[in-house]
């Protein structure tokens, strides 16, 4: 399958690829770069932190990170797994880039280990806390089909309710 990168755009809760599985990528080619390229593209013009393959509509294990917003401090991380979570957990609010003006809290671990690839082929091995460690989090769950509304407490689910049927009701139209 070939993938058109300039035509990928952000896909909003409850699109269903939001919910599948991400598949391994099997090598880093042309085709993946000029993906991660429009993923970063995409997340700056809406001033994201983060954005996964499946948040564009491929069921990819890729994902892109930015947590200052420099241009120089892009992240692509291809085939991410996390590792070593930390005890010590803390609770944040969050909110996703797929799922717009909803913010809830989630608690995480405030330290991970994550591997992966880089766009060269290179390995990656990064023991990271604090925001990072948090969106590497948040977008690893993007490839496991988990989105924050999983992880709302009840207070959330309450609060966000009407929110979450408009978001639903919108795709239906």
């Amino acid at each position: 399958m070939s993938v058109k990168a300039e035509s990928l755009r952000i896909r909003t809760y409850p699109d269903p690829v939001l919910r599948e599985p991400a598949t391994t990528i099997q090598r880093v080619d042309d085709e993946v770069r000029a993906v991660a390229g429009r993923m970063l593209e995409l997340m700056h013009e809406v001033r994201g932190v983060g954005l996964a393959a499946p948040q564009v509509g491929l069921s990819w294990r890729l994902f892109v990170i930015n947590v200052t917003g420099e241009p120089g401090h892009d992240r692509v991380f291809v085939n991410p797994s996390l590792h070593e979570p930390a005890r010590l957990t803390e609770p944040r609010d969050e909110g996703c880039l797929s799922i717009p003006g909803i913010t809830v809290e989630v608690t995480r671990p405030i330290s991970v280990r994550v591997k992966a690839t880089d766009l060269d082929g290179q390995p990656i091995d990064e023991l990271a806390d604090g925001v990072l460690a948090r969106a590497l989090q948040h977008e690893h769950d993007h490839l496991e089909g988990r989105l924050i509304i999983d992880r709302m407490t009840p207070a959330d689910r309450m609060a966000n309710r009407r929110a979450l049927k408009e978001l639903e009701s919108r795709a239906g139209d």
